[in-house]
């Protein structure tokens, strides 16, 4: 959030429904990490286009922003409306268009506190194993802060990653979790 000019309270944000994705691969998986904002869960690098200009440049920025890292090659995987929330002031539809990416990118990793929490590098099946926590808990069968200490995929990315083949879901636990966008 950032503050109104000369005030110590928070201006709220308004959506500009538009998000961008950035699945960075390394030796060893994809780059997820625990987010310290809403929505819960484990997710690579995301963020609002807002005034970052095009999707590939919202891109680029939010990679340097929660990760450190300079983006070097970027290929476009994916467009799609998802009916996610976040926690930005709502006007209009609930939801996103969301354009993935997949990334290289050079640097030192260096998280951002305010967005990361344990970034780490997730081999397939461990991605599978986030995405199945995330359908016990859109099940019910978690607690609130039992998924927060213990976060699966973010349920927009769980959609994304089994669009993409990376992980796989049936479509009853699919629609399931779509209950907890």
């Amino acid at each position: 959030m950032t503050r109104a000019p000369g005030s110590s309270r928070p201006e709220a944000i308004s959506c500009d429904h538009t998000s961008v994705g950035v699945l960075i691969a390394g030796p060893t998986g994809l780059l997820l990490f625990e987010r310290t904002t809403p929505p819960v869960g484990l997710a690579p690098v995301a963020g609002h286009i807002d005034q970052h200009g095009s999707p590939e440049q919202a891109a680029r920025n939010e990679v340097a922003e929660e990760v450190g890292l300079t983006v070097t090659r970027l290929d476009p995987l994916l467009a799609q409306w998802r009916p996610n929330r976040c926690r930005r002031t709502a006007t209009g539809p609930v939801g996103h268009q969301w354009w993935i990416f997949q990334a290289e990118a050079k640097g030192v990793l260096h998280p951002s506190a305010a967005e990361v929490r344990a970034p780490r590098w997730m081999r397939a099946n461990e991605l599978q194993h986030a995405a199945l926590r995330t359908v016990t808990y859109s099940q019910g069968h978690l607690e609130h802060g039992e998924f927060e200490r213990q976060p699966g995929l973010t349920p927009v990315w769980c959609h994304f990653l089994h669009a993409l083949g990376l992980i796989t879901l049936p479509a009853a636990a699919l629609a399931q979790i779509d209950t907890v966008l």
